[in-house]
């Protein structure tokens, strides 16, 4: 979109020029007015093709969501024979795991199978599709969220209803624990299953988009997470401990040949002390020798 006024904009601004309002209000000489005028007919253009490339996009998104399918579908069938596969790559996921209750990671331990259905315009939206086993907390066999527009043009969603078992739900029991540490009113904490039954504000549904957009492309790389942190962390560190030891070791034998230089110069010392002590015997018995001459003397006389 163009920042600058269009021809229109132009005429309203001289207008408000006109009645002393706005520092916007100026005329422009006749060659800029017909230059803005190009560049407004440009713009048309410009939008023109934009729109054009986007239907052509959509066309692009519809032929490869056609392709993708049979090998999401593939890849659903290989998950299966992994136990709790779709759990741990939910609890592996930053923004998932921080939503969900102990109570309801031990409900998604059923989930058997997860699937995002983009609708075939694309543009009016999508569903989630969550696939449980038969488990104690509710009927359902199949648990759906959709998104899509509204009779308003604005986005919209609706979820299966959950039929939830005697005691079991979910939704309840988060509030519960809020009202039982001391607070009046029950805090609004989202959880997985009361964002599953939230449709308060569908066009900012960022968990929504996380599973579509993240989680779905490629939960591998989140069920693999704790692997490759201890591929690309723990053993780091683990060479990093090593190469710190190695450096200790050098420390040590240089201290012992600093300690054995210290020796080594101390026993130069006591050679030459040894030295000094000879040096002084020579002249004692140097005074001796004197001293005997000095008795031969005497005895002559």
């Amino acid at each position: 979109m163009s920042s600058g006024a269009t021809p229109k904009k132009l005429k309203k601004v001289e207008g408000a020029s006109a009645s002393g309002e706005g520092e916007e209000g100026r005329d422009y000489d006749a060659e800029t007015q017909k230059a803005l005028e190009e560049i407004d007919a440009c713009q048309n253009e410009i939008d023109a093709l934009n729109e054009k490339a986007s239907e052509e996009i959509l066309k692009v998104e519809q032929k490869y969501n056609k392709l993708r399918k049979p090998y999401f579908e593939k890849r659903n069938d290989i998950i299966k024979r992994i136990p709790n596969f779709w759990v741990t790559a939910f609890v592996n996921h930053p923004q998932i795991s921080a939503i969900l209750e102990e109570d309801e990671e031990d409900c998604l331990h059923y989930l058997s199978k997860l699937e995002v259905e983009e609708f075939e315009d694309i543009k009016s939206g999508y569903r989630i599709n969550f696939h449980f086993e038969e488990n104690p907390y509710f009927e359902n066999d199949v648990l759906t969220k959709e998104f899509h527009l509204g009779s308003s043009g604005d986005p919209a969603s609706q979820s299966t209803p959950i039929r939830w078992k005697e005691g079991n739900d979910l939704t309840k029991k988060g509030k519960e624990k809020n009202v039982g540490k001391g607070r009046k009113r029950a805090l609004e904490q989202k959880t997985f299953f009361n964002w599953f039954t939230d449709h308060g504000d569908p066009s900012a549904d960022d968990i929504a988009e996380v599973i579509k957009d993240d989680m779905w492309p490629n939960p591998l790389q989140y069920y693999l997470v704790p692997d490759i942190e201890v591929e690309n962390g723990v053993e780091g560190e683990d060479d990093g401990s090593e190469e710190e030891e190695g450096d200790d070791s050098v420390v040590v034998v240089e201290e012992v040949e600093e300690e054995e230089d210290v020796e080594g110069e101390e026993g130069d010392d006591d050679e030459v002390m040894v030295e000094e002590d000879e040096d002084d015997g020579e002249e004692v018995v140097e005074e001796g020798d004197d001293e005997a001459e000095e008795g031969e003397e005497g005895g002559d006389e």
